[in-house]
């Protein structure tokens, strides 16, 4: 090479390496050519209703290049989106079957229908990100309740933009996924569930007169065996392809006793369904065994959807939460160690609703106001068949002033504008201690006289407010975890009913939905849908978008 070549080489290096320099962070040089392309974008980005995705934040990243230029990028966004069926979203929504046809039809067809392409490109992934985020159903749809406003968009965009270059669009559904751990057991769970629907059949444990019980010798110990050999118990079984294929289960040998292996099998899978767990098979466990995969599917996608909603509660400590359909509350304080307690929710005619709040004060030998559906519904018909009702409860009439009146003379068939009050005491429905926070709904967290139902493992009984077990040790955390001076024991030997005692910090309470979640141990657990709420949540995942 002569001394000329060598400078003009030079020369041209020089140029290009100037050229690159001014390209926009996360702009290749092969985006940044096209200057007509650059307008079509511009002219087509201006024309968009851009109301809900960040569609012009995005591209303003990129100095109003196009992202989708090559067909690998196209494909490995199409790959992506495919990979969001793992959280039980639905790809078709993001037209991830039609991005790369729709992208080699644009390429032949001018610079116009190239920027439209990309725009709808682009939109599909902000789409997607958005629902991964914060959910594709916008929970006032079908929880007319809900008193939270929609989580805010959190993920960088600068990052996705990145990620859109580097051709690694599952690193940008990373942003947005729901970092908890509570999440990502949803997600394998939903794996295993949509695994085991594919697998095919397993015989049905038939209904019996009397329940199949450890140390019975019986046929259908053998599907037992087998149903729960589908459910993920292992060493149930041998494999045996030809008697049942796809699943391949067989008893080996004389397997119709029902062991103790069994037995402890079946109570795992009891503790994961809510059940008593007695190693029994009863019409209850039965009916959970013979339950379709395919339905566990469906309830693990409405819960991740309900987890979507719930993520940016669940980062903040101290925090407390109840698991309605869990019948848990769960306390975290502000050096992360949590406290669990069992509970009694509202029964299905009186639920208790959603509620994102903060627990304002607590309340010391409460008197108790009866709620007027209460009043109405329950008491009101025992007072007219036995007058002497009030005075064995402990009841005072009271007219709205608070003024205390006679019950002889009220019109027990025409009350008016009367209240009843239950006087503090140990017969009082709520205790020794209320956790009272602000809410549309009167629903509060409190103790209660009736310890025995905690003992149950259905535990919607309650006329909408929580009972909590072990309510006055979460008391006494409360007040220590907030700063305060009082201590409970004081306060509840102080004598007195009524005494509203405030923490210095309010602590964020939330009360939510859950018909599938993990327990301690990680182990998703189903849950009866006792307010009937999954099937229209179901029915809005699965509207096209």
């Amino acid at each position: 090479m002569n001394e000329m070549q060598s400078l003009r080489q030079w020369a041209i290096g020089a140029a290009l390496g100037l050229a690159l320099s001014h390209i926009p962070f996360g702009v290749t040089p092969a985006y940044a050519a096209s200057e007509p392309l650059k307008q079509a974008l511009i002219q087509r980005l201006a024309a968009e209703d851009q109301a809900t995705l960040p569609i012009r934040e995005f591209y303003q990243l990129r100095n109003e290049q196009l992202a989708w230029r090559e067909a690998s990028s196209v494909e490995a966004l199409a790959n992506a989106l495919n990979l969001l069926e793992s959280d039980g979203l639905t790809p078709s929504d993001y037209r991830a079957d039609r991005l790369l046809s729709a992208f080699q039809s644009s390429q032949n067809a001018g610079e116009s229908a190239q920027a439209a392409f990309d725009i709808q490109a682009t939109s599909s992934l902000l789409l997607a990100l958005d629902h991964l985020e914060r959910g594709k159903v916008n929970p006032r749809d079908v929880e007319p309740n809900w008193d939270a406003p929609r989580p805010e968009r959190r993920y960088s965009l600068a990052r996705v933009a990145q990620a859109v270059d580097d051709q690694a669009l599952e690193r940008a559904f990373e942003l947005a996924r729901p970092a908890s751990s509570e999440y990502q057991q949803l997600r394998e769970a939903l794996s295993r569930y949509r695994q085991m629907a594919t697998l095919g059949s397993t015989p049905y444990l038939p209904s019996r007169e009397v329940s199949l019980r450890p140390g019975d010798r019986d046929d259908d110990v053998i599907l037992l065996r087998q149903r729960l050999a589908m459910w993920g118990e292992d060493g149930l079984v041998s494999a045996d392809s030809s008697a049942y294929p796809m699943i391949g289960v067989q008893a080996p040998g004389d397997r119709r006793t029902f062991d103790t292996e069994l037995e402890m099998a079946v109570k795992r899978f009891q503790r994961r369904h809510q059940l008593t767990a007695d190693g029994v098979v009863g019409d209850r466990t039965r009916l959970a065994l013979n339950a379709p995969a395919a339905s566990r599917v469906d309830q693990l996608r409405v819960n991740l959807e309900r987890a979507r909603w719930i993520s940016p509660q669940q980062s903040s400590e101290p925090r407390a939460w109840v698991d309605i359909a869990g019948y848990q509350l769960h306390y975290i304080r502000p050096n992360g160690q949590q406290w669990n307690a069992r509970v009694v929710v509202g029964s299905p005619r009186r639920e208790t609703p959603i509620i994102h709040s903060s627990i304002s004060h607590l309340t010391i030998n409460p008197s108790w106001t009866i709620p007027p559906t209460i009043l109405r519904e329950d008491v009101l018909p025992r007072i007219r068949q036995n007058t002497d009702y009030l005075a064995q409860h402990n009841m005072q009439v009271i007219n709205m002033s608070g003024a205390q009146l006679d019950p002889a003379e009220v019109d027990w068939q025409r009350p008016g504008g009367v209240m009843l009050r239950q006087v503090a005491g140990n017969s009082n429905p709520l205790g020794r201690v209320v956790v009272r926070f602000p809410n549309n709904d009167m629903i509060y967290l409190h103790d209660t006289p009736a310890q025995g139902l905690f003992q149950r493992d259905q535990r919607a009984l309650s006329s909408g407010c929580v009972r909590v077990e072990g309510v006055r040790e979460f008391a006494q955390m409360l007040l220590q975890d907030s700063g305060s001076r009082y201590q409970l024991s004081t306060l509840l030997n102080s004598g007195g009913s009524d005494r509203n005692v405030s923490l210095p910090q309010r602590i964020p309470v939330a009360l939510h939905y859950l018909t599938a979640w993990p327990n301690a141990q990680g182990e998703v657990e189903f849950r009866t849908d006792i307010y009937r709420r999954d099937a229209s949540l179901l029915a809005a995942l699965q509207r096209s978008v």
